[in-house]
């Protein structure tokens, strides 16, 4: 398929900047894959469209402050993006301004004020700006907590002000997130609210916990020609016994699956197994394009996505790419804010 079919028209203004003042009060995009229909809404009000029976699957993730500054021993400013861990302890990461940095050489992490707070060792450089890290503390997450940032997806502007990130901090977050490793929101969650949960449990709605640590790699535009050219990111899943047993009980009971977000998406249909969900954890490379056959899914709530990006080409493979593009047009046309503090859909 043609990258170039991924493509939209989006005023910059629709992006959006800040999130819904409430969460659950942003706008709500029903489309109806059977009959192309189209229908306003608010997310508080997506019980109407959920059933007794029905099962939410919802991605656990927890975020990490995982953008940070350093320098380096001349002084000169760097800005990296915290990835992951090794087996031995040291960071993965993506270092803005490493080109000049030789192997060994230490650099000084900062605090959110600034002043210098933790040395580390230029371990290995590696294609792309990807960095190997030995830094002198072995507790990387306590580390994040005084030096890093919300690592927002670069559409979002900031100036690093330290009242705007703690606002950052709690609403690039889902309120369900509990385990952490990731460095980018399952966005769609984010409209969720504990009252919503509550009312939607009251209705006899299930929730099933997934987790998939959201990487960097889900903002990385596909540059290829054509999608079947592009390497899809890989990420870190996992599904357990007790909430494989909620998911497949479920869909033996004829209620739906709705995916709550493409990365749970990617946990069910990476852990499918002829209609049924097996516990399983590993890393998926799930590359879901239009023409894939869905194997547990029934529904999804997501939000508007980037041109030409693979989330994009997921949901066009669920409800037909000109089903998509002809939604796109209409909350392009109606005002509703695009990306991570962006508004949603639900597809049915």
């Amino acid at each position: 398929m043609r990258t170039d079919k991924l493509h939209y028209e989006l005023p910059a203004e629709l992006i959006a900047q800040q999130p819904a003042d409430v969460r659950s009060e942003s706008k709500l995009l029903v489309l109806n894959r059977k009959n192309a229909s189209l229908e306003d809404g608010r997310f508080s009000k997506i019980a109407k469209y959920l059933s007794k029976g029905d099962c939410l699957v919802i991605n656990d993730t927890k975020v990490l402050p995982a953008r940070f500054f350093a320098r380096r021993q001349t002084g000169a400013k760097l800005e990296g993006l915290f990835l992951d861990k090794t087996a031995d302890g040291s960071w993965l990461v993506m270092l803005k301004g490493a080109g000049k940095i030789k192997t060994g050489e230490r650099i000084f992490l900062k605090d959110k004020d600034g002043n210098d707070f933790a040395q580390a060792e230029l371990i290995e450089k590696k294609q792309g700006g990807e960095c190997t890290l030995k830094v002198e503390s072995a507790d990387y997450e306590a580390v994040l907590e005084r030096i890093g940032f919300t690592p927002l997806p670069p559409y979002i502007k900031r100036n690093n002000d330290a009242t705007q990130d703690q606002l950052d901090k709690k609403r690039y977050q889902t309120v369900y997130a509990n385990r952490s490793g990731a460095v980018a929101a399952p966005t769609a969650g984010l409209h969720f609210t504990d009252e919503l949960i509550s009312e939607l449990k009251n209705k006899g709605v299930n929730f099933a916990n997934v987790t998939l640590h959201v990487g960097a790699g889900t903002f990385k535009p596909v540059e290829s020609e054509t999608l079947e050219e592009h390497k899809i990111h890989s990420e870190k899943f996992s599904v357990d016994g007790k909430n494989a047993a909620i998911i497949n009980e479920t869909k033996s009971n004829g209620g739906r699956i709705i995916a709550v977000g493409t990365t749970s998406v990617r946990v069910l249909e990476s852990a499918a197994n002829n209609k049924q969900i097996a516990p399983s954890e590993g890393e998926t490379e799930i590359f879901i394009l239009p023409g894939y056959e869905f194997k547990i899914v029934d529904a999804m709530i997501t939000n508007f996505h980037l041109p030409r990006s693979t989330l994009l080409a997921l949901v066009a493979a669920f409800a037909g790419l000109e089903n998509i593009l002809s939604a796109y047009r209409h909350a392009v046309e109606n005002r509703y804010r695009f990306y991570s503090y962006g508004d949603a859909m639900l597809i049915l």
